[in-house]
């Protein structure tokens, strides 16, 4: 196992994630699944997974990678986060024994979507950043054979993984869940800092195509003041053109007693980012035709018009607009 380094009395250091647990032998880290065993990290859940499914590349979110392209979807168990609030917590806080799930070798994954002509594979439902070995095998695969990769991830890890893996993705929709210490502190268990460092790095010094989403949890996450920060931070770090989705919170894990987001929250953080400068911008989860749509960052006119993962109209002539010839950001 590369990213670990050994100490004494027969410890290890995962050094995936910012987390840098430090285990006994036979002891778990923070995520269930990186384990020490025989003074070495090694992951539970490599090869295991909840269920294979395919999917419009729109649900990942990804809007700008490949419009209406089927991407087939897996993940495994566990979580390097402790966000109070997940969508998927009977994945990512399951501790059973992964060994009674599927089991789905990386040749297998591809051999599947060459099957049903998923033109990508996506690891999500819960953070590939914890399989990373299972993840990153099945990715170097997959680009053997002419299929896209895409992760959708917090991107809580550390610098040098994060080198390895964004660098074979041709995707990812990375999550930045808030724009506070004091939100990921209370309510993710985690630290604002290394989820930024990784959206630079990611965005700026590879070819992986990034889109961000931000969940918004009301009297959380949704100030304004808050939401201007995020884009005033996304376009002095990474630019205008990278799309930036707001979700909806619907009640779950620890959060059962909140309510679910409504979409004049989502409207007013939509509205937030367009005026601060963010060309392309959606609301998830909760959306009409207008939220959901792609518009030319020249003349403004709809170039992807979508409700929600139905496309309804397409205006692009190999990735420009049809109008003014300007090209739209991303991959077609």
């Amino acid at each position: 196992m590369k990213y670990q380094n050994i100490l004494q009395n027969g410890k290890i250091q995962c050094t995936i994630c910012p987390r840098n647990c430090i285990l006994s032998e036979g002891q778990e880290g923070f995520c269930h699944v990186r384990k020490n065993i025989n003074q070495n990290i090694q992951l539970t859940t490599y090869g295991y997974n909840t269920g294979l499914a395919i999917d419009p590349i729109e649900k990942k979110p990804l809007y700008q990678f490949y419009p209406t392209t089927p991407i087939l979807s897996f993940g495994t168990l566990g979580c390097n986060m402790g966000c109070q609030f997940c969508q998927n917590w009977n994945i990512s806080k399951n501790k059973s024994d992964p060994t009674s799930l599927n089991k789905t070798s990386p040749q297998e994954i591809v051999e599947i979507a060459k099957k049903y002509n998923c033109k990508s594979v996506a690891f999500t439902y819960n953070d590939p950043i914890i399989f990373f070995e299972y993840a990153l095998d099945c990715a170097k695969l997959c680009k053997e054979n002419g299929i896209k990769t895409v992760a959708v991830t917090s991107g809580f890890i550390n610098p040098e993984p994060a080198k390895e893996f964004f660098n074979l993705m041709d995707g990812a929709n990375i999550d930045l869940k808030g724009f506070s210490q004091k939100f990921y502190g209370k309510n993710c268990l985690a630290k604002l800092q290394p989820v930024l460092d990784t959206i630079k790095y990611a965005a700026n010094e590879t070819n992986c195509h990034i889109e961000l989403t931000t969940m918004l949890i009301e009297g959380e996450n949704d100030s304004e003041d808050e939401i201007k920060a995020e884009c005033e931070w996304i376009i002095k770090n990474i630019g205008d053109c990278v799309p930036l989705h707001f979700s909806a919170f619907f009640p779950q894990y620890k959060f059962q007693n909140r309510k679910q987001t409504s979409f004049e929250t989502l409207v007013k953080a939509y509205n937030i980012a367009k005026i601060t400068g963010i060309k392309y911008v959606y609301t998830g989860n909760l959306s009409n035709v207008q939220t959901s749509t792609t518009y030319c960052k020249n003349c403004g006119k709809p170039i992807i018009v979508r409700n929600s993962y139905q496309m309804l109209e397409y205006n692009l002539e190999q990735g420009r607009c049809k109008f003014c010839s300007t090209q739209c950001d991303g991959r077609f």
